[in-house]
């Protein structure tokens, strides 16, 4: 047993290993993060922007509520809700293509800088949607190694979505309109997903560095403010 499943095992928590955070934390994530924008779509194209929206709001809500019973926030679910609400009426609004996959580009960009500043304060922003993959124990939430493990991770994913960011809305004012999509597109999911296994990967790693017995557990039991 990996010294992080000692760690957790007392907690009566699922094996941290690779495979088994990948097959637990997957469908959470991605109900999470895509139901309530598939929602909205399939709601606005039968029924409109306003049946879009409170399909979404509900079905976010009912996520939340659901993460809630068993203990945990969905919080990715609501911001995933109230994204799409956002882009659909200000998109309408202008009445403009642009406009509206200008949004996400600019979300992206704030995204980015948001988890590089989460980093530089110590509190991760990938610390907490880590929680969307496996529940740790709150004393190892507390931990210095948390921080320092999950503010490096915020790092690389800031500088990812700033870049990737940048790169779209050049695209994107070039005026081809076709070419955009292509770019968000291979700019989007295959290097997420890649992110995302990579982060599991990184976490598992370096949470088993920090509490292997030589170099004692108290980088990772050291608690914070």
């Amino acid at each position: 047993m990996t010294a992080l499943a000692e760690e957790t095992r007392g907690a009566g928590l699922p094996d941290p290993a690779f495979g088994s955070v990948v097959r637990s934390g997957a469908p959470r994530f991605v109900r999470e993060l895509f139901g309530p924008v598939a929602v909205f779509y399939v709601g606005w194209k039968l029924g409109g922007l306003v049946a879009g929206i409170v399909a979404s709001t509900a079905v976010a809500l009912a996520l939340e509520g659901y993460e809630r019973r068993r203990g945990r926030g969905g919080a990715l679910a609501l911001v995933s809700a109230a994204f799409v609400v956002v882009q659909a009426t200000v998109g309408l609004i202008a009445d403009s293509a642009v406009v509206y996959l200008a949004q996400p580009v600019l979300v992206s960009g704030i995204w980015g800088s948001a988890n590089i500043v989460s980093a530089l304060i110590r509190r991760p922003l990938m610390g907490v949607f880590a929680d969307a993959w496996y529940p740790f124990p709150r004393e190892v939430k507390k931990s210095r190694a948390y921080q320092e493990i999950f503010g490096f991770e915020s790092i690389v994913w800031g500088l990812y979505l700033l870049g990737r960011s940048a790169l779209r809305m050049v695209v994107l004012l070039s005026g081809s309109i076709g070419f955009f999509v292509a770019v968000q597109f291979v700019t989007g999911i295959p290097i997420t997903i890649a992110l995302v296994l990579w982060s599991i990967w990184y976490a598992g790693r370096a949470f088993e560095r920090r509490l292997r017995p030589e170099n004692g557990s108290a980088g990772a039991a050291t608690t914070v403010p």
